[in-house]
């Protein structure tokens, strides 16, 4: 049986293209003896009588061109418009509307040959398509186009024949034609091994449940060696929408929601210019320019925690988002658990006997196990479960240690730890030390994705890199004043530094560049401690020794808002990280702030089970005493009793 290249019959073509008719205008089929012109009778044209009826003969004003008049030239950009809203209203089934608006516009949307092209790959017509390659050749861009182009018009053919269990004709496709081409060989010998397999092949599900779905594919592959001007990118006006819509989300300062593609799906951080799907955004108007409300943003105090007694130093939420570890001076630290649906904090428990105060706190991967160290003097670090709220064990090297800093490495059976007299272990879950690195004053340390690199700041104003495995370190970033704290984005790529007397940088640790220096925080000696949040962490919080929390958008280095209500220094902020409009703050004025949107402190405010003081929901004690855990006995006593102003929120 002779083939022609029709591996099967049409199925759902794409409708016809359109071509140019021998006046200009495009349509589906000949030229209508009615336009041949373009011109129109009527009032729009000058041809037709006055609209209003009272001008005599001879008193007209002279004919204007009419837009659609073909002496009035339209500009490339028109055209290209046009051309973009065809292929949109074509890709909706909006046939008639496609051939009114060619009618009307004279525009023509694809070359004839690509259309040609087009018809004969839907139809399945794969021989005749490898035949308009001949005639396309001098439009095709890059070396080898025809080659390329007509491998993959024949590996489509190949599929096919497989998908309609026709071996015997794809073997001889694959013999007489796809191996002489000798392009793509490894493609190939991966084609003939499908030869072999059952007819179960996962490679050729899309070609026996939707063929022109499988050749729409094929289509698309094809457009790149054609150019635009021969025709149009698949989906280009969605393309360009997309983009628009990902720009403006990007300048906007206040963003902080997650986008959902139309489809459904949770949307990049960006515009993919790859992706074979556009990712417009639901929720994001086409009509008008976006600005995010500012009521939405996390600027308003939800709850005041108020148990410890003494200046808070560290807080951290569990990687969950659900629970929030505070430390503080007073020896305790105190997990808090938030209802996912009220967004309300109480307190689980309360781990006792850090004799010289908390000065960090660090969550394991899985949040079952937290380390605590202690201030300067403190030779200790603590290891408790989360769950039971036991103590696993109380680390002690050497009673001339000094232990104030800790982090997880990523495999969560790991950990390091240091401080300023030298130290700097790498300790497992039972606090036996593996390893260690001699005379490394640290003053902070984050581990990396990677299970493998340590980052360390130290008393010579640097950053240093280690690797446990090789004992290998690495420069990575250098100051000229001390770094109090750092933490790290969850990329690996960007560290946020606060130094003394300077306030907060932001450094490009892959290309160790100092990128943003940001204005507004006051910082001398005391340690605070600052963090990226938000959506794909676009935003920077920080604490500052004027007792306001300030928050900045990554790339200004302006704070956007500043939020006032502590009343001594805040000490450490730390943004939920599955909870992107909700972040704490902890202070020397004893309180744990939580702040969200206003829409939420107006919920919080009627509820009634909260324990503590209410500040649109607050929970906690304000004598300072810790109290039994589920203790309510300060239930609903009135805002603005304690030691607390007036919360005030300024946008900048």
């Amino acid at each position: 049986m002779q083939h022609n290249g029709n591996t099967s019959g049409p199925v759902h073509p794409r409708p016809p293209a359109l071509t140019p008719s021998a006046n200009g205008h495009v349509g589906p089929g000949p030229a209508s003896a009615a336009a041949t012109n373009g011109n129109v009778a009527g009032p729009m044209n000058g041809q037709g009588p006055s609209s209003n009826g009272n001008a005599a003969p001879g008193e007209l004003d002279p004919p204007s061109l009419s837009p659609l008049d073909p002496r009035n030239p339209r500009s490339a950009i028109e055209r290209d418009i046009i051309k973009l809203i065809g292929q949109h209203l074509r890709s909706l089934g909006l046939h008639r509307a496609v051939t009114t608006l060619a009618d009307e516009s004279g525009c023509s949307y694809d070359h004839p040959l690509a259309v040609k092209l087009q018809n004969h790959v839907m139809n399945g017509q794969l021989d005749l398509a490898i035949a308009d390659l001949i005639e396309l050749e001098p439009l095709l861009l890059g070396s080898n186009a025809i080659k390329k182009m007509r491998f993959l018009l024949l590996e489509e053919k190949f599929l096919e024949f497989l998908a309609q269990n026709k071996t015997m004709d794809a073997l001889a496709c694959l013999r007489t034609q796809l191996s002489p081409l000798k392009h793509n060989i490894e493609r190939v010998h991966q084609l003939s091994s499908f030869l072999m397999m059952s007819p179960d092949n996962p490679e050729l599900l899309l070609y026996r449940m939707n063929l022109t779905e499988a050749r729409d594919i094929l289509m698309e592959r094809l457009q790149k060696f054609l150019p635009a001007s021969v025709m149009l990118p698949p989906r280009r006006l969605r393309s360009l929408l997309a983009k628009a819509q990902a720009y403006q989300v990007e300048r906007c300062e206040l963003h902080n929601k997650v986008s959902h593609t139309v489809g459904g799906s949770v949307a990049s951080s960006g515009a993919d210019d790859n992706s074979r799907d556009p990712q417009l955004l639901e929720g994001i108007s086409l009509l008008s320019d976006h600005a995010c409300d500012r009521t939405d943003f996390p600027c308003h105090t939800t709850q005041i925690l108020t148990d410890h007694s003494d200046e808070i130093w560290v807080c951290a939420w569990s990687h969950d988002g659900l629970r929030l570890a505070t430390g503080s001076k007073d020896s305790y630290v105190i997990i808090w658990q938030m209802n996912p649906e009220t967004r309300v904090l109480s307190r689980q428990m309360s781990l006792e006997g850090h004799t010289f105060g908390v000065s960090c706190i660090a969550w394991s991967p899985d949040d079952s196990v937290l380390l605590v160290c202690g201030y300067e003097d403190s030779s200790d670090l603590w290891i408790w479960n989360t769950i039971s709220g036991d103590l696993r064990c109380k680390m002690n090297h050497s009673a001339d240690d000094s232990l104030t800093t800790c982090a997880w490495q990523a495999s969560g059976t790991k950990f390091v730890c240091g401080g300023t007299r030298g130290q700097f272990y790498q300790c497992d879950v039972t606090g036996q030390v593996l390893d260690h690195w001699e005379g490394v004053r640290l003053h902070g340390l984050q581990c990396l994705s990677d299970g493998r690199t340590v980052l360390a700041a130290d008393s010579h104003h640097r950053i240093k890199s280690y690797n446990f495995d090789y004992m290998h370190d690495e420069h990575i970033v250098a100051e000229d004043h001390s770094i109090m704290s750092f933490t790290v984005d969850k990329s690996d790529r960007f560290a946020l530094l606060n130094l003394a007397q300077q306030g907060l940088h932001l450094w490009d640790i892959r290309d160790k560049t100092l990128l943003m220096k940001y204005r507004g925080i006051t910082q001398g000696y005391y340690t605070i401690h600052s963090c990226f949040g938000g959506v794909n962490e676009k935003f920077i919080a920080s604490g500052s020794e004027d007792n306001k929390v300030y928050i900045f958008n990554r790339w200004k280095e302006t704070p956007i808002a500043t939020l006032e209500g502590h009343i001594r220094t805040v000490n450490c902020v730390s943004w939920n990280p599955r909870y992107p409009n909700m972040l704490a703050s902890v202070s020397d004025d004893s309180t744990v702030r939580i702040w969200g949107p206003v829409d939420s402190s107006r919920q919080n405010s009627s509820s009634s089970h909260m324990s503590g003081q209410i500040v649109d929901g607050v929970s906690g004690t304000r004598d300072g005493s810790p109290r039994a855990d589920g203790d309510s006995s300060h239930a609903g006593e009135p805002a603005g009793q304690g030691d607390r102003t007036h919360e005030i929120v300024a946008f900048v």
